[in-house]
């Protein structure tokens, strides 16, 4: 596998991330401005046109009062009038246009609300556009008793300007939009720079190629703690908004999580080569007397077999544990359903371990109770039950197997009045080759794996282990596990 360069570019996995949801952000972008600029743009016609419009209204009402003083102007001041883009001229027909809604008259003047009106708009064929603005006029027709006339106004200097600060607008509005995709992409690479980092971060944990000594040392300090230190690799996104805050410590946590079952492993494997280490190394010192005087010595011989048979034992013990937690972990072990009396298996495991231990005192308190479970595997975690119990309780003391039942839950408790549990080593308990007491470990011969199988059989039934321990008291361990329906 090619090695990557520890001062290589983002790798292929953020560089995706990174182009996918910046395009995508940038287009959704570019075209939030455009509807933007679009609407203001369409807003602005409507006020200008609003704005022309009153206007003209303002100019044509001006032009009337002027006309009730002075009357209908000469054609010589007609002439002059035009230059001002107002005309008067004398209506012959019937006026063509629309008349205000009468709610509306209320907002123009008296003597021109009652008037028609219209807005002559010249054809475009073979007209430029300022020659189109010239031809646009505003017209209103008014009528008295005596004549009917109307007033023209031609906004073309206005229309011009308008027309000319609107197509200065679109084109700012244009380059902010061309802008708008190169600092866009740059702000929104900038949002979603963690997410490459995670996704980096993410990806680096999964390589497996052979790196030089050199990039192990700038990548981890040293070489003994390269995948720790890679599992240990967090994301600070401190300066970020809320969301990429919340995926990063999802991610962290993932990355926690992992980085705690990844030492857990290791302790794992440390703790069962360390168990198989001492039995092997027993039976190899027993071999070795063997091969040296112990051929010729009947005790010496005796010794030899009789401890090897013990180790043994007990390491096909372990091995047995081992492979009963290794198929756990994989779900490769079915469950064999099926409905019987808890208090009755319960009894029976009681009534067996009393036959094979006479230096404790056993009692029982077990009420008929129903459950659905693997029957083989629920004796098997009472079994561990009892003889933990058994281990660490003085000889002479009492140990009691109770079996009761509350809201939906059979409840299978085995107490003792042995050396207790500290406080701080209760949590503990169930984890894999833990013992509380080392020196005691080693005279009762625990691995250390009881527990965490009561513990994998319990859960793997939908229940769950419940402890309470009190040191030279005495302790008390619960499987508890959901009553079967009834039938």
């Amino acid at each position: 596998m090619k090695n990557e360069s520890l001062n290589s570019p983002p790798n292929r996995i953020g560089h995706k991330i990174r182009f996918s949801l910046v395009l995508k952000l940038n287009i959704k972008l570019f075209f939030r401005m455009l509807g933007l600029f679009l609407t203001l743009d369409l807003l602005l016609c409507l006020v200008s046109a609003a704005g022309l419009i009153m206007r003209a209204e303002q100019t044509v009402a001006a032009a009337v009062e002027l006309l009730n003083q002075t009357g209908l102007p000469s054609p010589y001041a007609e002439n002059w009038l035009k230059l001002t883009g107002c005309s008067v001229s004398l209506q012959t027909g019937e006026p063509k246009g629309i008349q205000i809604p009468t709610p509306l008259r209320t907002y123009l003047s008296k003597q021109t609300a009652s008037g028609v009106r219209s807005i002559d708009l010249p054809a475009s064929q073979g007209l430029t556009v300022w020659e189109r603005l010239e031809g646009v006029t505003y017209n209103v027709t008014l009528t008295d008793s005596n004549r009917s006339y109307r007033i023209s106004i031609r906004p073309e200097v206005t229309l011009q300007i308008l027309v000319e600060m609107f197509a200065l607008l679109l084109i700012l509005e244009l380059l902010m939009l061309i802008r708008s995709f190169s600092s866009g992409a740059r702000m929104i690479r900038k949002t979603l720079r963690p997410i490459a980092e995670l996704a980096e971060t993410a990806q680096n944990l999964t390589t497996d190629g052979v790196f030089t000594p050199e990039q192990l040392e700038v990548l981890a300090g040293k070489l003994d703690d390269i995948n720790a230190t890679k599992l240990d690799t967090r994301i600070s996104v401190d300066e970020t908004q809320n969301e990429l805050k919340t995926l990063a410590s999802a991610i962290n946590g993932l990355l926690d999580r992992i980085n705690h079952s990844y030492r857990s492993q290791v302790r794992f494997v440390s703790d069962a080569s360390h168990e198989l280490r001492t039995p092997i190394s027993v039976i190899q010192g027993y071999a070795n007397l063997l091969d040296r005087w112990g051929k010729n010595d009947p005790k010496t011989l005796q010794e030899s077999i009789d401890a090897i048979k013990d180790e043994t034992a007990n390491m096909k013990g372990l091995v047995e544990q081992l492979l009963f937690l290794a198929r756990g972990d994989n779900n490769t072990m079915a469950l064999q359903i099926e409905r019987f009396e808890l208090s009755a298996l319960a009894v029976e495991v009681l009534r067996e371990t009393q036959m094979i231990d006479a230096g404790h005192e056993y009692d029982s308190q077990v009420r008929p109770v129903l459950i659905n479970a693997d029957k083989s595997l629920i004796k098997q975690a009472t079994r561990i039950l009892v003889d933990n119990a058994m281990k660490y309780t003085p000889p002479g003391k009492r140990i009691t197997l109770s079996v009761t039942s509350t809201q939906g839950f059979a409840w299978l408790t085995a107490q003792d009045e042995g050396i207790g549990i500290a406080p701080d080593a209760v949590p503990q308990i169930f984890d894999r080759f833990f013992r509380a007491d080392e020196s005691r470990a080693r005279t009762t011969g625990g691995t250390g794996l009881g527990l965490s199988i009561a513990k994998w059989i319990t859960e793997r039934h939908g229940g769950h282990m419940e402890v309470l321990s009190r040191q030279d008291i005495g302790t008390r361990i619960s499987i508890v596990l959901p009553v079967a329906p009834k039938a």
